[in-house]
């Protein structure tokens, strides 16, 4: 009787999967963590895809509906204007 408690106490088969558990259950936590942190954001990147996809171009910022000089269309016409280099 002794010697098959102190052989199960040696055994070591389940340890493997212990860990494993342990590390899924420490990724859950984080995962978590970053989606009550990060939530609105990603709600609200993935909903601006979405309208992208639709063809939808009149979705506004929270900081301003219009567009910067940087923000505008542009085409050939003004390739270097803004360009640093003197070009």
């Amino acid at each position: 009787m002794i010697s098959k408690f102190r052989s199960a106490i040696r055994d070591e088969s389940g340890q493997g999967m212990t860990e494993y558990i342990i590390i899924v259950a420490l990724i859950a936590i984080a995962a978590i963590g970053v989606v009550t942190l990060f939530g609105d954001n990603i709600r609200a990147l993935f909903g601006a895809s979405a309208d992208a996809l639709q063809g939808d171009t009149n979705r506004g910022t929270k900081k301003t509906k219009k567009a910067s000089a940087y923000e505008k269309a542009k085409n050939l016409s003004d390739f270097g204007k803004n360009n640093k280099g003197g070009f």
